[in-house]
């Protein structure tokens, strides 16, 4: 998941930002995104959740959630994908 991630953030980089987030680290951030399940893929815009992948999940399934918002926010700030693990 984390090449196709680092992937997808260089070639949509104006209009994507990718985090990868411990989540023993920051626990916080966990419990407001609602992160149950490692790993989990969170696609945020405009500070909300707008989509989640839990588990593992293949290359077409990630482009296709990330795609849609990508598609839909061309005219908006970029959107943050947070794919969350443990260390």
């Amino acid at each position: 998941m984390e090449s196709l991630l680092a992937n997808l953030a260089r070639k949509e980089r104006e209009r994507l930002r990718v985090s990868r987030v411990d989540v023993d680290e920051h626990p916080d951030l966990a419990e407001r995104l609602d992160v149950t399940e490692v790993p989990t893929l969170v696609l945020v815009t405009e500070r909300r959740a707008v989509a989640r992948l839990e588990g593992r999940s293949s290359a077409p399934r990630i482009e296709r959630m990330i795609g849609r918002h990508l598609d839909a926010s061309k005219k908006r700030n970029p959107a943050a994908v947070s794919s969350r693990s443990i260390g």
